[in-house]
């Protein structure tokens, strides 16, 4: 990737780099969010995309055109001769082609997986961010959160900010004190403070109240702290405390306890599919209730912690509708089944896929009942993908 990237136009901005086993998509979005807010030109790279490939490249919180893509693509694939290349590097490289040629005043790149040897990490982050270290793909982080929070920890650099957030392992702050990062420990440097209608960020710089985040759950208090000391630490690139209040406010993105509109039962998505984000997700199910019951749609990959899962939110719903993926790594809906059984539940129906599953929920639910899809970004996007498909065909509203 060097390689290749040597041989195309660097990026010049400053560039924030977000990694973390949860809340990593979180944090970018309100970074890119109040730097907008602030009238700076941004440029933010997510992964995975929901429903379509341009959801990975914004600019100026626009998603980036089919022309604006290609064009990217063609500039990799010439620079890259006989360079093999990953999706996901060819992907990368595409976006910061992209930045680079669009002049944006910051870049935030969230990591893909792990730190240490993803594709962003070809970048020297001027700031980097670790919001939280899980066990999610431990085939390929290490058994443990020792081991993976080290692989996250890759994106530090010496001399340079590591923001550190407050749900990580002791071998984060380890291996950045062993780089000569200049760490900012959550916790310790900044922290945070709620009230009902406003919470209280603190820091060396002072506090500030400010208002909660569009994006629902009390667990977002923790990404924006993230989010906040790392635009702190960022040199030259000032946020007002108006900009602060205007970009938390102005915050989205997709699949992140995400409530769909129209009358009925309520419909939230959430990308949760470890149990770190299910707790999370019980957590803010049990804080926003509902007069109804509260149903699941979900489908899995079988390389998740599927039973752990499940023994989180197993109180948290009254009906479960578990759908098989389509996918050389998506569980089956039997498979599902069978762990449901392991922590004392049982589903209310099998089906071939999210679409099925969601139909069925959506037909048996109650005015004041509420439907949670969730599971993996490939269940939530087939009810996304479904949602634009009626909605474009006509059919507004609720979506059957």
């Amino acid at each position: 990737m060097h390689a290749v990237y040597e041989r195309m136009v660097p990026l010049s901005c400053p560039v924030i780099t977000v990694g973390g086993t949860n809340g990593k998509g979180s944090t970018s979005a309100i970074l890119e969010s109040c730097y907008r807010a602030a009238g700076y030109r941004t440029g933010a790279y997510f992964s995975p995309h929901l429903t379509r490939y341009n959801e990975r490249v914004r600019v100026n919180a626009e998603e980036a055109t089919d022309e604006a893509l290609c064009e990217a693509f063609a500039a990799v694939e010439e620079a890259r001769g006989d360079t093999s290349l990953t999706y996901f590097e060819f992907g990368t490289l595409a976006a910061l082609w992209l930045f680079a040629r669009t002049a944006v005043d910051v870049a935030i790149l969230e990591v893909g997986l792990g730190g240490r040897l993803d594709a962003v990490n070809i970048v020297d982050a001027d700031v980097a961010v670790v919001v939280s270290v899980g066990t999610d793909h431990k085939d390929w982080l290490g058994p443990d959160r020792e081991t993976i929070g080290r692989e996250k920890a890759g994106i530090f650099r010496a001399g340079r900010p590591a923001i550190i957030g407050f749900d990580v392992s002791e071998s984060v702050a380890y291996e950045a004190q062993r780089m000569g990062a200049r760490a900012v420990i959550g916790g310790r440097d900044f922290r945070y403070e709620e009230s009902e209608f406003a919470w209280r960020f603190l820091s060396a710089a002072g506090a500030r109240d400010l208002p909660y985040p569009a994006l629902r759950g009390r667990y977002q208090l923790a990404n924006a702290s993230c989010a906040l000391a790392a635009a702190e630490a960022l040199p030259g690139l000032a946020l007002t405390a108006q900009d602060v209040r205007a970009g938390l406010q102005a915050v989205r993105l997709a699949g992140r306890f995400q409530t769909l509109p129209g009358p009925g039962p309520r419909v939230v998505l959430d990308v949760a599919h470890n149990t770190e984000a299910a707790h999370a997700l019980a957590l803010t199910l049990n804080e926003q209730r509902v007069a109804g019951r509260t149903l699941a749609v979900v489908g899995m990959f079988r390389d998740k912690p599927i039973t752990e899962v499940f023994e989180t939110l197993r109180g948290s719903f009254d009906g479960w509708f578990l759908a098989s993926l389509d996918d050389p790594r998506g569980a089956d809906a039997a498979l599902l089944k069978a762990a449901l059984q392991t922590v004392g539940a049982s589903p209310d129906g099998l089906y071939d896929d999210p679409v099925d599953a969601y139909g069925a929920a959506l037909g048996c639910a109650g005015r004041d009942d509420r439907i949670v899809v969730f599971g993996s970004f490939k269940t939530v996007g087939a009810i996304l993908t479904l949602m634009h498909e009626r909605r474009g065909g006509g059919a507004g509203g609720r979506v059957v």
